[in-house]
This record gives C-alpha cells, sequence and structure tokens, in this order.
C-alpha cells in the first residue's frame, strides 16, 4: 500500500522479494545495494536467527525522481522462504506494492518454487489483494548451475500471469537491476493510471 508523507513530499512504495529459501532474494538486495549511491540509500537492516541465515528483512528507500512534485522512494523488503516462518513472510508482504519472484532454477527446487508461489498468492488474498493484480516479476535465479530447469518449463509451470521474466545470476548482478527496474516502472504506472 503505497505511503504518502505530505511533511516531506514523498511517495513511499513497497517492493518485497517473494521466493523459497535460498533461492537468491537476499543475493539480489545485496547486489543493489551495493550498486547504489550512498546519498540514495538508507541503511540495510537484516534480521537473523541462530538457525537460519536467511530469516530477515531488508530495508532499501531508493529514489526514483518525482511524481507531482512528489519524490518517489523504494523500500526494498525480501521474507524468510522457509516453509515454518509464514508469519513472518504474511507481516513482511503487508502493505507490498510490488513483487520481485525468485525461483530457484535447479531442477531439485521446482516444488518448493510452486510452493512458493502458491504461498505468496495465498497471503496476498487473506490481505485482501489479488497475484493477478498486483505488479509482478519474475526471476529465473541460479542461472549459472548445473541441472536447471529449462526457461520455457519454469514459464509453463510459474508465469500464469504472463509477466515480465529475467534470467539471473544474483550473485553475478545478472538481471537483478533489470528485474528491479521492470518492478519499479510497473508500480509507477499503476500509481498514474
Amino acid at each position: 500500500m503505497t505511503m504518502l508523507n505530505y511533511a516531506k513530499k514523498e511517495i513511499i512504495c513497497k517492493i518485497v522479494y517473494y521466493g523459497p529459501g535460498l533461492s537468491g532474494k537476499t543475493t539480489n538486495l545485496k547486489f543493489i545495494y551495493g550498486r547504489m549511491d550512498t546519498q540514495y540509500k538508507g541503511k540495510m537492516i537484516a534480521i537473523a536467527t541462530e538457525t537460519e541465515r536467511t530469516l530477515f528483512f531488508d530495508f532499501l528507500p531508493l529514489d526514483f525522481g518525482k511524481i507531482k512534485g512528489f519524490t518517489t522512494k523504494f523500500q526494498l523488503y525480501t521474507v524468510p522462504g522457509q516453509a515454518i516462518y509464514t508469519n513472518s513472510r504474511k507481516l513482511i508482504l503487508k502493505g507490498a506494492d510490488g513483487i520481485v519472484f525468485v525461483a530457484d532454477s535447479q531442477i531439485d527446487r521446482m516444488d518448493d518454487n510452486k510452493s512458493s508461489l502458491k504461498d505468496m498468492a495465498l497471503n496476498l488474498r487473506e490481505q485482501g489483494l489479488d497475484i493477478r493484480n498486483i505488479p509482478l516479476v519474475m526471476q529465473w535465479n541460479k542461472r549459472d548451475l548445473p541441472n536447471i530447469v529449462p526457461v520455457e518449463k519454469l514459464e509453463e509451470t510459474l508465469n500464469f500471469r504472463k509477466v515480465p521474466t529475467f534470467e539471473g545470476v544474483a550473485h553475478k548482478g545478472i538481471g537483478v537491476m533489470s528485474a528491479l527496474k521492470t518492478v519499479i516502472k510497473m508500480v509507477l504506472n499503476k500509481l498514474g493510471g
């Protein structure tokens, strides 16, 4: 849910990186954070437990021009992908304006990808949002590994909306900025429309 701060003349939008555990969501945000000029980024905040290195979210405001005199800021979050963190995912997804779904391209992770996508749709529905309407892009991550699912099969299995997709290797930055820029444009178009 887009927020307006009239005092600062800001429009604040929330982008959530969603996907199964260890699919590359955090790696995406770390890459983005490292590429941003320090004057345009806030502090990255990570929350972790002793047992799960991926239980955290990252907060990163980015400035992307002005709309009707308001500065546009984007807050970027990751969700913990492990199944036991359902409540954390629901909380982080709440108020999302756009989503980057990060799928793990490895053959043995397809069930995890499908389960995570279903979980995301259910969590959105519980918040009165429809997966068919929210700005969404898909990143087929880990394309540099052996034993990966062909892109055509990922598209057929996971991309029922036919949203923009990007092949990715997050640790090298491949596909990362393209996915982010596309979801930002989708969110801005929805705001303007």
